[in-house]
C-alpha cells in the first residue's frame, strides 16, 4: 500500500517537476482574463500537492507549492526571477522605521516604566538593548503571543522612541512621503494584479462554508473520493477527554491520540481520518457521540473532501506568502493595504479585511493566526491604512464583539484583541471618539451584553449559570477596551471632542446607574442565612470599572466646561437615582441640645441596604475636582450648588459605613460570608479608592454644606444611638437593667465605630482637593502608615498600595523620603524601614488600616516609644488645612452635639462602676479632642491680624455642664481621669492634652490684650507633681532597659551556642569521645609524630563509648558483643563527581562494579542525619510506618513525602529523610588484629608472600571445583603444592560480632547494593561487598571535595552528622566482611591485587589508566582481613595495609606521569633541581623505556614534580580521612587549621616519604618489572598514541552551570527554544538543567517518555540519565527553581535571581529586572554537592503538604 502512495508520490513530483515558473508566468503577463487562468492553474495544480497522504508532511509540500503555484506568481510579479527581482526591490526601498516584530509565545517584552505612554507599549528585547531605556526602571514580562515592538512609534514613548538600529531609518524630512515612488509602474500594475487575485482567493477559500463542493471556478473535472475527518479545537473539553474519544473514534495508539490532540490545540484543527466519505462520517458519529453532554456542546467534526482541504492549506500558505513578499518593499505593502481595503461589489462591509474579520469566529485556531499576523505586517505598518483599518475596525465592533461572545476560544486569538493595537494610540483613539463615537458603542455594547435586571432597572446577577458566567467574563474584555481608550488623557479639546466626550460620559452614568443600589441586602434576623447570595459578579464588575471610574475623573479635570457639565449631569442622575428619597418612610424630628433636626426613619438593621453607589461617588469624585481645580470659585454661577441638599447626598454613602459598623459590631452574623466579604472588598485596596474613599468624601461633602449638630443628629440616629445620647442618664438606667450582654457590646462597638469615623471626617484629609495638599502627600502618608506596622519588603509595600491604570503606585519617587532600605542576607528579602523623623506623622486612627493592621501598628508605635525613652502618648499629627470648600468641615469639632457626645463619654469613664461603657471609647474621645486642640492651635499660630479665631475650642470644654445636673467640665473630668488607676494606659494621653491646652491657652494671652483671670496654682503644683513623676518614671525606665538588654544578650549568646553547635542540640549524643576530630582530652602526646598507619601506628588507648537511643532513651555502651545501635542513614545514588554523564549501566543483573572508573560516572554516597536508635527500636518503629502507610493507602491515595516501599522512613527524631541503618561499631581492626612477633618484610617480600598465598587459594579453589574421590588423594596434592610458611586456608575465623550487629550489618549492606545497582535485594550477592566499599570510597571522596572547594582545612572542624556518618560508615565497610562469603571477600581481593601486581589467572583486568585509585585501595585494604585471617606467620594487619597503600600510591604515581599534560609555562623556573625533581626525572626516564619511548620529550623536573605534587594531594587528603576514621588516630593539629597545602604533613600522618618518588628507589628490585607490566597494556599503548583520552588529574570540581547575569537573556534563550518533538512548536515551560545546561520541554504531553513503566515528563527522565535520579533545573518563564528526586519527590526552591530590592519574583508577575545572586547561587550549588537536594525536598514536603499532592514525574 505505502509502496503504490510513494511511487504515485513521485511519479506526481515529477510531473510538477518538470513545471517552468517562467512560461507559465509569460502565458499569464499574454492572458486576457488573468484571474481566470490563475484560477485554473490552482484547480489544477492544488489537489496534486496537498492532502495526498493521510499523514501530511508539510514540508515537502510547501516545497513543491514554492515550485509550482507561488514561483510563476513571483517571476509574474517582478518580470524576473524573484531570487533577483526581489533583492532590486529591497534595495530601492526605505525600511520602515517602525520595527513591527510580532512576539511568540513566550518571547520576553520590555516596557519602560519612565517613557511608556502606557503599559501596553513594548519592544522586544533586540530593540530594547539598543535603546535608551535599558537604563531606565523597565518591567520584563513574557509574550502570550499576538502583540508587537512598538519601537519606532513616536506616539508610544514619552522620549527615546527608536532605538539605535531604527534610527537610522527616520526621515530627515517629517511628511510622508508616497512609498510606490520607488516603483515603477507596471510592476505596481501586476502586483496589484496578482495580490487582488490572490488575497481574493484565499479570503473565499477561507472562509468557504460548504463541506463537499469548491466554489465554481475551482471545481475539477474528476472528483476522487477521499475525505478527511477533521477535528477542531475548542475550549471546553480537557486534553484527556479528546484522547480518549479519540482511540476510540479512529483505534489509534495513546501515543497517536496526544499527536493528534496537540496538533488540535496548537493549530486549531487536524484531520484524524482519512478515506472514503463513509469512514469517514462513522468515525464523525463515534467522537459526536463521546463528547456531548448536558452541559456541553460536543466537539465540532467536520467531514471536508480532500481537496477543499488541500485548497484551504494553500490559503494558509498564500496568506503568508504576502506577507513575506510586502516584506520586501513599502510600496507593495502599501498596494496590499489597498487591496485588501478596496470596497467590494455588494457595498458595506465587502472589502476583504472586513469579510475576514467578520468571519472570524468561523475560522479555525491556525487560519486566525495567519491573517491576524498578515494584518500586523501590512495594515499596522503602513500608518496611512492603520487609520482607515481603525474605522472599519470600529464600524464593525458591535459585530466583532458579538461573534466573540458566542465564540469559545480565547481573546489571544481572536480578532477583538487587536483592539490595543489602535485603541491605545492617541490620536487614533481620539478620531475614533470624535469620528466613530467609540466610547458611547463600546459602553453600549457592554450594556447589551448585560441584559438581566430588576424591577428598578438594576443589574442583577442572581443564581448566574455556568454559560452566563463565561459570558460575563467574556464581556469584561470591553471594560478592558474602554481602558485602553481613555488611558492617555487629551492635552487640548475641541468642540467636537467635547461633545462626543460628554455623550460618552452620558453613557457611562446610565452604566453606574444600573448598579446604583445593585446587590441590596437585608438583615438576617432568627436564622442564619439558607443559601450565599451571588455578590461576586457585581465586584468583579466594581474592580473591573474602578480604573475606568478614575480616568474618566481625570478626563473631566482636564478641562472646566468638560467638568461643569459633566457634574450637573451626574447630579440630574443621582436624583433620578433618590427619585423615592422619602417616599414611605415617615419624617421624624431629632434634638438634642436645643438643636433639631428634620430627618426620616430608617433602620440599616432593618430596611434593604446596598454596598453598589457608584453615581453617589462618581459624584464626590467630580465635587473634589471643583475644590482642586477652584471651578467652584471662579464659576459659581454655572454650578447648582445650592439646590444639593446635603441631607439626600449623605443619606446612602451614610447607610454604606453604618452597615460596615453594624457588621462589625457583630450584628450581620447570620448573613454569612458573602456579606463578610464585600465588606473586605469594599475597604481592600484594590476596590476602596472608588468605593470606601468616596463614601468618605462624600460625608465631608454633606458635613461642609450643612449645621454639624444636624449632621451628628442624624448620624446617631442613622447608627441606632440616638436614644443613648439625646436622654440623660440613659446609659445609667441601660446598665442598671440587666440587659442582654451581647446588646451592651454592640452598642459600645457601634459608639467607637461613629467615633472612629468622626476622626476620619476630619483627620482625612490627603486627597488633593480636599486638603491643601498634593498627591505625593498622599503616597508618603500611605506608606509612613504601611511601615509603622512593620518593616516591609518593596512588593508588599506595592501591594498595599493602590495602583493607577498604568499599574504604577508613584511610591518610588517618595520611599527615599521617608524610609530607609536594608539589603537582604543568604535567605529573606530586603526590607524598607520607617525613618524615625517620619513617626510624628503616626495617625494612630488612619483610614485604611484593617482592624488588625491598627493595634499592630498601636504596639509598634508605643514599643518605639519605650525603647526611646519617651511618654507612650500617641497624639493626633499636626494636619494640613482644608481647601476652602471643604473648610467648615472643623466645626463638628466644636458643636454642641459632639460636646455633649464626649462629655457623655467622660462622665462614664469618671464613674466608671455605673456605666457599659470601654477604654476603646474613651480612647478615641481622647484623640478627638486632641484632634481640636490641635487644629485651634494651628488656628491660632496662623492668624492674621484683623482676623477673630472662630474655633474657641479651649473655652467651651473649660465651661461646666448646663444647669439641671451642673456637670463639670471637660477638662475638670479630664483632671479626675489623669489619676484614676484602671486608666493607666492613657495617662501619657490625658497629660499631653492637658499640656497642649496650656499651651493654647498662654498663645491666646499672648495674642489677646486683656489677661484672663485664672489661678496659675493649680497648673503649678501640677507640673512639680509631674516633675516627680516623670523622675521616678525615668529611673524605672533606665532599670526596665537595663535588665532587657541584658536579658537580649544572653538570648543572643544562648542562641549563638545553638546554631554554632546545631547537631548537639539535634542529638541527645553522650560521647566520652570528643564530639568533632579535635581532641579536647586526647592522652596522645602530640610532640610525638602522629600516624594512621603501618607497623608505627600511634596507638590510642580506647576510650569507651556511650550512646542513647532517641526512641527509647536508654544509653547503652557501644560493645562487640552488645545488642546493635544503629544510625538512620539515607543512601543514594550519585553523579556528583561524574566527569561522564552519558555513561550508564545497561544491564544491572551483569554489571561488575569492583573497579570504579576514574570518571565516576556514577557512585553511591551514604549520608546520615547521625540519630543513633537501638537497632530492635527501630525495627519496631519502620514496621509501625509500614503498617500506617498500608492502612493510609486504603484510605486515601496521596503520596507521602517518603516512599515505604522502597524502605524509606522519615528519622523520628529530626524527620529527615533515610533509607536504612548504619550499625556502629567500635574501630574493627583493633578486633582482627593478632600480635606481630616476626620483623616484618619489606614491600618486595610482601608482594612475594601475598602473590604465593594467592595462588595457594587459586589452586585450592580449582581443587574444590575438580570432583575429588578420596580426601588423602586432596592431602596429597595439598602437599606437592607447597603452602606458604604459617598460612592455613582451612581456617575459618570466628565472628565476633552479636547476633543483632550481624543483622544490621547484613542490612545496611543489601541496602547499599540495592540502592547502588538498582536491583533487589539480595545478600548473598557475591557484589554486596564491593558495593559497600565502594560507598565509604565515594563519600569520603566528595567529602572531600567539599572541603577543597571551600578552602578549609582537611580535619577542621566537621559538623557532628557528617562526622559520625564517616566512622560510621568506614568502621562498617571495614567489618561487612564478616557477614560475607570468605572466599568471595578472598577472590575479589586476589582480582583488586591481581590488578596491580598482575597473575596469570586474571587477563581481562582494567588498565591503569582506567582505575580509580582510591576506591582500589579502599577495596585492597578492607578485603585485606579476609586473607590476612589464615596467615599465622606473625605479619602484621598494619604491615599489609602500609604496603598496599605504598602499592596503590606509586600507581598512582605513575598514572600522574602517564598522563600529565606537559604544556610548557613559558616561565623557566630554574630552580635548583632538589633530590624530588631528580627522582622524577629518573623516574620519567624509565617510563619512557618501559612505553617504548612513545613518551613526549622530557618536561624540566619541577615541572613534572609539581604536577605529581598537584595530582596526587586529592588522593593523598581522601586516604587520611579513610585511615584516621578506620583506624581512630587523632589528625596532627596542624592538619586542623586552614593554611597552605599540608603535603608534608600529609606524607608524615600516611607514613610516606615526603619525596614520593623514594618509593620507587627503596624497592628497586619490584618496581622495574610492576613498572613494565603496567606499561605494556595495550591501552596504554593507545593512550599514548592518542587513539584515545584518560582523565587527567587533580580532577576539576564539578560546578552547577554557569548563568548569565541578567535574567532576560535566560528569557531569551528560552523563547528561541522550540520542542524537540513537535516539530517546530514553540516549548510552553522550557526548563533548564542547572547541572549539565540542557534545555527541556517540561510539563507537557509531546515530550513525555516511558520510564520503567510510566509516563514521566522530560525533566523527570532527564533526571535518571543525568543526575541518576536528582535533578536540580530552573523554570525559565516561571523564575523557579525545581528540585526532583525519584518520580514522586519534588519542590520549588527560591531561585537565585534577585530583583534591585533584594527579593525574588517567582511567576515573574512584578517584572522588575533580575540579577544573578552569587552566594544564593552557591548555596543551591552547596546542596547539590552535599548531596542534600533530597533532604531538602523531604523537609519541604513535610513542612507544605499541597508539595505531596503535585505529579512531580510529569514535570
Amino acid at each position: 500500500m505505502a509502496s503504490e502512495l510513494e511511487l504515485e508520490m513521485q511519479a506526481i513530483d515529477r510531473s510538477l517537476l518538470e513545471c517552468s515558473a517562467e512560461e507559465i508566468a509569460g502565458k499569464w503577463l499574454q492572458a486576457t482574463d488573468l484571474t481566470r487562468e490563475v484560477y485554473q492553474h490552482l484547480a489544477h495544480y492544488v489537489p496534486k500537492i496537498y492532502c495526498r497522504s493521510p499523514n501530511p508532511c508539510p514540508q515537502k509540500e510547501d516545497m513543491v507549492a514554492q515550485h509550482v503555484l507561488l514561483a510563476p506568481m513571483e517571476w509574474y510579479l517582478c518580470g524576473e526571477d524573484s531570487e533577483f527581482g526581489f533583492p532590486k526591490l529591497q534595495q530601492a526601498n526605505k525600511p520602515s522605521h517602525l520595527c513591527g516584530r510580532v512576539f511568540k509565545v513566550g518571547e520576553p517584552t520590555y516596557s519602560c516604566r519612565d517613557c511608556a505612554v502606557d503599559p501596553t507599549c513594548v519592544l522586544c528585547m533586540d530593540c530594547f538593548l539598543g535603546s535608551i531605556h535599558r537604563d531606565h526602571r523597565y518591567r520584563m514580562t513574557t509574550s502570550g503571543g499576538g502583540g508587537f515592538c512598538d519601537c519606532g512609534d513616536t506616539e508610544a514613548w514619552k522620549e527615546g522612541p527608536y532605538c539605535q538600529k531604527h534610527e537610522l531609518n527616520t526621515p530627515e524630512i517629517e511628511e510622508e512621503e508616497d512609498p510606490l515612488v520607488h516603483l515603477s509602474e507596471d510592476v505596481i500594475a501586476r502586483s496589484y494584479n496578482i495580490f487582488t487575485i490572490m488575497f481574493q482567493y484565499a479570503v473565499e477559500i477561507l472562509t468557504w462554508e460548504k463541506e463537499s463542493e469548491l466554489p465554481a471556478d475551482l471545481e475539477m473535472v474528476e472528483k476522487s473520493d477521499t475525505y478527511y475527518c477533521m477535528l477542531f479545537n475548542d475550549e471546553v473539553h480537557t486534553y484527556e477527554q479528546v484522547i480518549y474519544t479519540l482511540q476510540k473514534a479512529v483505534n489509534c495508539t495513546q501515543k497517536e491520540a496526544i499527536g493528534f490532540a496537540t496538533t488540535v490545540d496548537r493549530d486549531g484543527r487536524r484531520s484524524v481520518r482519512c478515506g472514503d466519505f463513509q469512514y469517514c462520517e462513522q468515525a464523525k458519529s463515534i467522537i459526536v457521540r463521546n463528547t456531548s453532554s448536558r452541559q456541553t456542546k460536543p466537539l465540532k467534526v467536520q467531514v471536508m473532501h480532500s481537496s477543499l482541504v488541500a485548497h484551504q492549506s494553500f490559503g494558509l500558505k498564500v496568506l503568508s506568502w504576502l506577507g513575506s513578499v510586502i516584506g520586501y518593499s513599502d510600496g507593495l505593502r502599501r498596494i496590499l493595504c489597498q487591496v485588501g481595503l478596496q470596497e467590494g461589489p455588494d457595498g458595506e462591509n465587502s472589502s476583504l479585511v472586513d469579510r475576514l474579520m467578520l468571519s472570524d469566529s468561523k475560522l479555525w485556531k491556525g487560519a486566525r493566526s495567519v491573517y491576524h499576523q498578515l494584518f500586523m505586517s501590512s495594515l499596522l505598518m503602513d500608518l496611512k491604512y492603520k487609520k482607515l483599518f481603525a474605522v472599519r475596525f470600529a464600524k464593525n465592533y458591535q459585530q466583532l464583539q458579538r461573534d466573540f461572545m458566542e465564540d469559545d476560544h480565547e481573546r489571544a486569538v481572536s480578532v477583538t484583541a487587536l483592539s490595543v493595537q489602535f485603541f491605545t494610540a492617541p490620536t487614533l483613539a481620539r478620531m475614533l471618539i470624535t469620528e466613530e463615537n467609540l466610547m458611547t458603542i463600546i459602553i453600549k455594547t457592554f450594556m447589551d451584553h448585560l441584559r438581566h435586571r430588576d424591577t428598578q432597572g438594576r443589574f442583577q446577577f442572581e443564581r448566574y449559570t455556568a454559560l452566563q458566567a463565561f459570558k460575563f467574563r467574556r464581556v469584561q474584555s470591553l471594560i478592558l477596551d474602554l481602558k485602553y481608550v481613555l488611558i492617555s488623557k487629551p492635552t487640548e479639546w475641541s468642540d467636537d471632542l467635547r461633545e462626543k466626550f460628554l455623550e460618552g460620559f452620558d453613557a457611562f452614568l446610565e452604566l453606574l446607574k444600573c448598579m446604583q443600589g445593585m446587590d441590596p441586602i437585608t438583615r438576617q434576623v432568627g436564622q442564619h442565612i439558607e443559601m450565599e447570595p451571588e455578590w461576586e459578579a457585581a465586584f468583579t464588575l466594581q474592580m473591573k470599572l474602578t480604573h475606568v471610574i478614575s480616568m474618566m475623573q481625570d478626563w473631566c479635570a482636564l478641562d472646566e466646561k468638560v467638568l461643569i457639565e459633566a457634574y450637573k449631569k451626574c447630579l440630574t442622575v443621582l436624583m433620578q437615582c433618590h427619585g423615592g428619597f422619602t417616599d414611605g418612610e415617615q419624617p421624624i424630628t431629632l434634638s438634642i441640645c436645643g438643636h433639631s433636626v428634620e430627618t426620616i426613619r430608617y433602620c440599616v438593621s432593618q430596611e434593604k441596604v446596598s454596598i453598589h453607589l457608584p453615581v453617589s461617588r462618581l459624584l464626590a469624585g467630580l465635587h473634589v475636582l471643583l475644590s482642586k481645580s477652584e471651578v467652584a470659585y471662579k464659576f459659581p454661577e454655572l454650578l447648582p450648588l445650592s439646590e444639593l441638599s446635603p441631607p439626600m447626598l449623605i443619606e446612602h454613602p451614610l447607610r454604606c459605613l453604618v452597615l460596615c459598623a453594624q457588621v462589625h459590631a457583630g450584628m450581620w452574623r447570620r448573613n454569612g460570608f458573602s456579606l463578610v466579604n464585600q465588606i473586605y472588598y469594599y475597604h481592600n485596596v484594590k476596590c476602596r479608592r472608588e468605593m470606601f474613599d468616596k463614601d468618605i468624601v462624600m460625608l465631608q461633602t454633606g458635613v461642609s454644606m450643612m449645621d454639624p449638630n444636624h449632621f451628628l443628629m442624624i448620624m446617631l440616629s442613622r447608627f441606632e444611638l440616638y436614644q443613648i445620647f439625646s436622654t440623660p442618664d440613659y446609659g445609667k438606667r441601660f446598665s442598671s437593667e440587666i440587659t442582654h450582654k451581647d446588646v451592651v457590646q454592640q452598642n459600645n462597638t457601634l459608639i467607637e465605630e461613629m467615633l472612629y469615623l468622626i476622626i476620619m471626617l476630619v483627620g482625612e484629609r490627603f486627597s488633593p482637593g480636599v486638603g491643601q495638599v498634593n498627591a505625593t502627600d498622599d503616597i508618603k502618608r500611605e506608606i509612613i502608615h504601611q511601615l509603622s506596622i512593620k518593616p516591609m519588603a518593596h512588593s508588599e509595600l506595592v501591594k498595599s498600595l493602590p495602583e493607577d491604570e498604568n499599574k504604577e503606585t508613584g511610591m518610588e519617587s517618595v520611599i527615599e523620603a521617608v524610609a530607609h532600605f536594608k539589603k537582604p542576607g543568604l535567605t529573606g528579602r530586603g526590607m524598607y524601614e520607617l525613618k524615625p523623623e517620619c513617626a510624628k506623622e503616626f495617625n494612630l486612627y488612619f483610614y485604611h488600616f484593617s482592624r488588625a493592621e491598627q493595634s499592630k501598628a498601636e504596639e509598634a508605635q508605643r514599643k518605639l516609644k519605650r525603647q526611646n525613652r519617651e511618654d507612650t502618648a500617641l497624639p493626633p499629627p499636626v494636619l494640613p488645612p482644608f481647601c476652602p470648600l471643604f473648610a467648615s468641615l472643623v466645626n463638628i469639632l466644636q458643636s454642641d452635639v459632639m460636646l455633649c457626645i464626649m462629655r457623655t463619654i467622660l462622665q462614664w469613664a469618671v464613674e466608671h462602676n455605673g456605666y457599659a461603657w470601654s477604654e476603646s471609647m474613651l480612647q478615641r474621645v481622647l484623640h478627638l479632642i486632641g484632634m481640636a486642640l490641635q487644629e485651634e492651635k494651628q488656628h491660632l499660630e496662623n492668624v492674621t491680624e484683623e482676623h477673630v479665631v472662630t474655633f474657641t475650642f479651649t473655652q467651651k470644654i473649660s465651661k461646666p455642664g448646663e444647669a439641671p445636673n451642673n456637670s463639670p467640665s471637660i477638662l475638670a473630668m479630664l483632671e479626675t481621669l489623669q489619676n484614676a488607676p484602671y486608666l493607666e494606659v492613657h495617662k501619657d494621653m490625658i497629660r499631653w492634652i492637658l499640656k497642649t491646652f496650656n499651651a493654647i491657652k498662654k498663645l491666646r494671652e499672648s495674642s489677646s490684650p486683656s489677661p484672663v483671670a485664672e489661678t496659675e496654682g493649680t497648673i503649678m503644683e501640677e507640673s512639680s507633681r509631674d516633675k516627680d513623676k516623670a523622675e521616678r518614671k525615668r529611673k524605672a525606665e533606665i532599670a526596665r532597659l537595663r535588665r532587657e538588654k541584658i536579658m537580649a544578650q544572653m538570648s543572643e549568646m544562648q542562641r549563638h551556642f545553638i546554631d554554632e553547635n546545631k547537631e548537639l542540640f539535634q542529638q541527645t549524643l553522650e560521647l566520652d569521645a570528643s564530639a568533632s576530630a579535635v581532641l579536647d582530652n586526647s592522652p596522645v602526646v602530640s610532640d610525638k609524630t602522629l600516624t594512621a598507619l603501618g607497623p608505627a601506628q600511634t596507638q590510642v588507648p580506647e576510650q569507651r563509648q556511650f550512646v542513647t537511643c532517641i526512641l527509647c532513651q536508654e544509653e547503652q555502651e557501644v560493645k562487640v558483643e552488645s545488642k546493635a545501635m544503629v544510625l538512620a542513614a539515607f543512601v543514594q545514588r550519585s553523579t556528583v563527581l561524574s566527569k561522564d554523564r552519558s555513561k550508564f549501566i545497561q544491564d544491572p543483573e551483569k554489571y561488575d562494579p569492583l573497579f570504579m572508573h576514574p570518571d565516576l560516572s556514577c557512585g553511591t554516597h551514604t549520608g546520615s542525619c547521625g540519630h543513633i536508635m537501638h537497632a530492635h527500636c527501630w525495627q519496631r518503629y519502620f514496621d509501625s510506618v509500614q503498617a500506617k502507610e498500608q492502612r493510609r493507602q486504603q484510605r486515601l491515595r496521596l503520596h507521602t513525602s517518603y516512599d515505604v516501599e522502597n524502605g524509606e522512613f522519615l528519622c523520628p527524631l529530626c524527620e529527615c529523610l533515610s533509607n536504612t541503618v548504619i550499625p556502629l561499631l567500635l574501630p574493627p581492626r583493633k578486633i582482627f588484629n593478632r600480635l606481630n612477633f616476626s620483623d616484618q618484610p619489606n614491600l618486595t617480600q610482601w608482594i612475594r608472600t601475598i602473590s604465593q598465598q594467592i595462588k595457594a587459594l587459586q589452586a585450592l579453589g580449582k581443587e574444590e571445583g575438580t570432583p575429588h574421590t578420596t580426601s588423602s588423594k586432596n592431602s596429597e596434592n595439598m602437599d606437592e603444592f607447597q603452602l606458604p610458611e604459617g598460612f592455613r586456608p582451612d581456617f575459618r575465623p570466628k565472628n565476633p560480632y552479636s547476633e543483632s550487629i550481624k543483622e544490621m550489618l547484613k542490612t545496611f549492606g543489601t541496602a547499599t547494593y540495592k540502592v547502588g545497582l538498582k536491583l533487589h535485594p539480595n545478600e548473598e550477592d557475591p557484589r554486596v561487598p564491593v558495593m559497600c566499599w565502594g560507598s565509604c570510597a565515594y563519600t569520603i571522596q566528595s567529602l572531600e571535595r567539599i572541603l577543597s572547594d571551600e578552602d578549609k582545612p582537611l580535619f577542621g572542624p566537621l559538623p557532628c552528622r557528617l562526622d559520625d556518618c564517616l566512622r560510621s560508615l568506614t568502621r562498617f565497610a571495614a567489618a561487612h566482611w564478616t557477614v560475607a562469603s570468605l572466599s568471595v571477600v578472598q577472590g575479589h581481593f586476589c582480582k583488586l591485587f591481581a590488578s596491580l601486581v598482575p597473575d596469570d589467572n586474571h587477563g581481562d583486568l582494567p588498565c591503569i589508566l582506567d582505575i580509580d585509585m582510591f576506591h582500589l585501595l579502599v577495596g585492597l585494604v578492607l578485603a585485606f582481613p579476609a586473607l590476612q585471617c589464615q596467615d599465622f606467620s606473625g605479619t602484621s594487619l598494619g604491615t599489609g595495609d602500609l604496603h598496599i597503600f605504598r602499592l596503590v600510591t606509586m600507581a598512582h604515581i605513575i598514572q600522574l606521569l602517564l598522563t600529565s599534560c606537559t604544556e610548557e609555562n613559558g616561565m623557566d623556573e630554574e630552580s635548583p633541581a632538589g633530590e624530588e625533581e631528580s627522582a622524577v626525572l629518573a623516574l620519567y626516564k624509565t617510563l619512557q623505556q618501559c612505553t617504548g619511548s612513545a613518551l613526549k620529550e622530557v618536561p624540566p623536573g619541577w615541572h613534572l614534580w609539581r604536577n605529581v605534587r598537584a595530582g596526587i594531594l586529592p588522593f593523598l587528603k581522601c586516604s587520611a580521612l579513610f585511615f584516621h576514621y578506620l583506624n581512630g588516630v587523632p589528625s596532627p593539629p596542624e592538619m586542623q587549621v586552614s593554611g597552605a597545602s599540608h603535603f608534608e604533613h600529609l606524607c608524615n600522618y600516611l607514613s610516606l616519604p615526603s619525596n614520593l618518588v623514594s618509593l620507587f628507589q627503596e624497592n628497586n628490585e619490584i618496581t622495574k618489572s610492576l613498572i613494565e607490566s603496567w606499561c605494556h597494556n595495550i591501552e596504554v599503548k593507545r593512550y599514548l598514541e592518542g587513539e584515545r583520552d584518560a582523565i587527567s588529574y587533580p580532577r576539576e570540581s564539578n560546578k552547577l552551570i554557569d548563568l548569565p547575569e541578567d535574567y532576560s537573556s535566560l528569557i531569551n534563550q528560552a523563547s528561541n527554544f522550540s520542542c524537540p518533538k513537535s516539530g517546530g512548536d514553540k516549548s510552553r515551560a522550557p526548563t533548564l538543567c542547572l547541572v549539565c545546561g540542557t534545555l527541556l520541554c517540561s510539563q507537557s504531553y509531546c515530550c513525555q517518555t516511558e520510564l520503567e513503566g510510566e509516563d514521566v515528563g522530560a525533566c523527570t527522565a532527564h533526571t535518571y540519565s543525568c543526575g541518576s535520579g536528582v535533578g536540580i533545573f530552573l523554570r525559565v518563564r516561571e523564575c523557579q527553581v525545581l528540585f526532583l528526586a525519584g518520580k514522586t519527590k519534588g519542590c520549588f526552591y527560591s531561585p537565585p535571581y534577585l530583583d534591585d530590592y533584594g527579593e525574588t519574583d517567582q511567576g515573574l508577575r512584578r517584572g522588575n529586572p533580575l540579577h544573578l545572586c552569587q552566594e544564593r547561587f552557591k548555596k543551591i550549588q552547596k546542596l547539590w554537592q552535599q548531596h542534600s537536594v533530597t533532604e531538602e525536598i523531604g523537609h519541604a514536603q513535610e513542612a507544605n503538604q499541597t508539595l505531596v499532592g503535585i505529579d512531580w514525574q510529569h514535570l
